[in-house]
């Protein structure tokens, strides 16, 4: 599949094993795992940096094929899951970056550029999460706005 601005092919990955077994190294518990990502999502991780940490600091390499739900499904559970999903956080928080770069220099196009296309991806994904019903139906992307909430 090509990329969303360019005509370039996609780098190969690694692919999951077919059948998620559970493994045998693992010693924790699917109380005790639910527990570590309740407590990481507590000090302000985000989903998929405690599925990092609970990789190398535990040992667990798959959450989903030993407790039976993802990180974000249990933290939906619990009631821990932040306003706004971190992959959106991730691009406004670029957006921000960008324009105050841009501020510094302004006559730097191709990070003007770089700035449309990032909106463009904010604004697509808002749309996406505004149908789901994952972010209220009044939600907009505001940059000033947004700059206060993400610092």
């Amino acid at each position: 599949m090509a990329r969303m601005h360019s005509r370039k092919k996609g780098k190969s990955g690694s692919t999951k094993p077919m059948k998620p077994t559970k493994s045998t190294w693992v010693s924790l518990k699917p109380k005790e795992v639910e527990m570590l990502i309740l407590k990481y999502a507590k000090e302000g991780k985000t989903p998929s940096q405690i599925g990092l940490y609970l990789r190398d600091e535990y040992g667990v390499p798959s959450i989903k094929a030993l407790v039976g739900k993802s990180v974000k499904d249990i933290l939906a559970e619990k009631k821990a899951l932040p306003d706004i999903p971190e992959d959106l956080m991730a691009l406004m928080r670029k957006a921000i970056l960008v324009r105050k770069h841009l501020a510094e220099n302004k006559k730097d196009m191709p990070a003007k550029r770089g700035l449309q296309l990032t909106e463009s991806k904010v604004n697509r994904l808002a749309k996406y999460y505004k149908r789901t019903g994952v972010l209220p139906a009044e939600w907009k992307y505001d940059p000033e706005r947004i700059k206060l909430y993400v610092e």
